[in-house]
């Protein structure tokens, strides 16, 4: 009886980084209802506390570790505007870990179109909670930042208004 050769199984595909759903407000545009662009930093800020609590219940819980996080370098690309009333998908990953500090990366997505509005790239680093001093990142908080929160979706847009 000849051997048989296993077909590989097929991989997975891989899941949606977290992402993370927001309305844009009035109050966060400009005259022309587009988003100020210092706004970007405000939702880049938001999200990347959302990435945190998925990864270990927030930033209050790694204080209590006795860690915090401070930014170090932030970095904008706009691609096109966001508007008002506009709902923005905006994806979250580390994109580097380091010794003590990591980067988030960060696509912004008009929602229902997928277009491309801005890419963010955040590098923070660990620094301890009392002294404010770097420090290494631990074993276990680094390899919860490269596993990352895939699959999870936060939606504070407000859903979608609709009949029934």
């Amino acid at each position: 009886m000849p051997h048989e050769v296993p077909t590989p199984a097929t991989p997975a595909p891989p899941l949606e980084p977290l992402t993370l759903r927001l309305r844009v407000r009035y109050g966060e545009c400009d005259a022309q209802y587009v988003v100020f662009n210092a706004r970007y930093g405000d939702y880049a800020d938001i999200a990347m506390n959302e990435f945190l609590r998925a990864l270990f219940g927030g930033l209050d819980r790694l204080v209590q570790a006795g860690m915090d996080t401070m930014v170090v370098r932030l970095a904008i690309d706009f691609h096109s505007p966001a508007r008002f009333d506009e709902v923005l998908a905006i994806s979250v990953q580390a994109s580097a870990v380091g010794n003590t500090s990591f980067t988030l990366t960060m696509q912004i997505r008009e929602a229902a179109s997928s277009r491309h509005v801005a890419t963010v790239t955040g590098t923070h680093v660990l620094v301890d909670a009392k002294s404010y001093r770097k420090m290494p990142i631990p074993a276990g908080l680094r390899a919860r930042l490269e596993q990352g929160a895939p699959g999870v979706l936060i939606d504070q847009s407000g859903g979608q208004a609709g009949r029934a």
